[in-house]
């Protein structure tokens, strides 16, 4: 008889965000005339702009003709795309990444589940905490993160790297030496940030350890301040410690288009075995590559009228990220984030659990946020707000909620 992957039993419940949309339904379902504004999840809500839509449409086009058309698109992805991103993320900020080190996916969600195939089941993963939630599940599925303690919240063999007021959201090395270490820089959910001389510092460190660094970047177009890095490679000593991974999602609103990126330098190794070549092969075995249409959207992100309207667009929404941080601290919140990402992370008012102002927000001003808990044990007493709505729907919500 076959059995399952016991790995998959030992994951906590659902997944946050079904967890919230299951409640907000019922509640929905309640209250059929109550008026929900959702600042929870952080899925995009302006339409992609026009620059993209026409490269779209020309490639549609080129599909219905035998001369253009396209079928499998290349392993790494399209060169035309890969020169665009060395082009314009990498040469442009003084990183030495070459096209061949670029692998085009469907995402960053994606390549940060997957990317912990190609490491030993044993190795000792480390992840800053409050954390987005995939870095972990995808290694308790792998059977890399040993057994669940419900009242603490922490997995046995996963080494916690808390991040809170106490310490400005800024991550400390570890007491136990990890060999793989997860950072989301700006960070989701707290919206913060390290500086470029805090990240050479980590750079300095996984050299020193022996240890790789998996970057999540998927908020680095929303950075403002100039001593913050956009990208890892920007550290000397990156290419041999650090797998960088990037999203369109974010920068260019492609949630429901789908298209990201890794970085795998070929000076990355370990025992003389490329971490290039072992990602390559994985990626060659189960990937058929993002649509021929999709990937030459993503090229004209980085056409002159693609920059000009995505830039626009940023602006946008952090406009309600200030809308919403200084419309909370006005209502006596302590907040934190909104200035280099798109996220603000708020204490929970007279000591209640992220659940429960979870409720009290939903019920009471009918706005749906993300409680902290779901990120992690020092998420707790935390509560996360997006700033991917409507500009109108974002000052709604902040009003509703000083009216609490």
């Amino acid at each position: 008889m076959y059995q399952l992957n016991e790995n998959y039993q030992k994951l906590p419940g659902s997944y946050l965000f079904s967890t919230i949309a299951k409640k907000v339904e019922a509640f929905t379902r309640a209250n059929p005339d109550k008026d929900i504004i959702r600042l929870g999840i952080g899925d995009v809500t302006q339409p992609i702009v026009p620059a993209v839509i026409e490269a779209l449409h020309q490639a549609v086009d080129e599909m219905a003709d035998a001369a253009s058309f396209r079928g499998y698109a290349p392993d790494l992805g399209y060169d035309f795309l890969r020169r665009a991103i060395v082009e314009n993320d990498y040469q442009k900020r003084g990183c030495s990444v070459s096209e061949d080190e670029i692998f085009i996916s469907d995402g960053a969600k994606s390549d940060s589940g997957n990317i912990q195939e190609i490491f030993a089941k044993d190795c000792k993963i480390a992840v800053t905490d409050p954390v987005y939630p995939v870095y972990i599940d995808s290694n308790v599925m792998a059977g890399r993160c040993g057994a669940y303690d419900s009242q603490t919240q922490t997995w046995s063999d996963v080494v916690y790297m808390p991040c809170t007021r106490e310490n400005d959201f800024v991550p400390e090395f570890p007491k136990q030496t990890p060999d793989i270490i997860y950072l989301c820089i700006p960070n989701n959910p707290t919206g913060t940030t390290i500086t470029k001389a805090q990240l050479q510092k980590w750079v300095d460190y996984a050299n020193e350890t022996g240890a790789v660094i998996i970057y999540d970047a998927a908020y680095e177009a929303y950075i403002t301040q100039s001593d913050v890095a956009h990208s890892i490679y920007e550290c000397d000593g990156a290419d041999t410690c650090a797998i960088e991974i990037r999203s369109f999602s974010k920068n260019a609103g492609f949630t429901g288009v789908r298209l990201g990126f890794t970085v795998v330098p070929k000076a990355l190794t370990c025992g003389g075995v490329s971490l290039h070549a072992m990602w390559a092969r994985r990626h060659g075995t189960k990937y058929n590559g993002a649509p021929y249409i999709i990937q030459r959207a993503g090229e004209a992100v980085y056409s002159e009228e693609g920059k000009s309207q995505l830039r626009e667009q940023i602006a946008y929404y952090m406009k309600n990220a200030k809308v919403i941080k200084e419309g909370l601290l006005a209502a006596g919140y302590e907040v934190y984030g909104g200035v280099n990402a798109p996220y603000i992370w708020l204490k929970t008012p007279a000591n209640k659990s992220s659940w429960e102002f979870f409720d009290d927000l939903l019920q009471t001003a009918g706005v749906v946020g993300t409680p902290g808990c779901g990120f992690g044990p020092s998420g707790e007493g935390y509560f996360r707000l997006t700033a991917f709505g409507s500009y109108e729907h974002t000052v709604a919500a902040i009003g509703r909620i000083q009216a609490m």
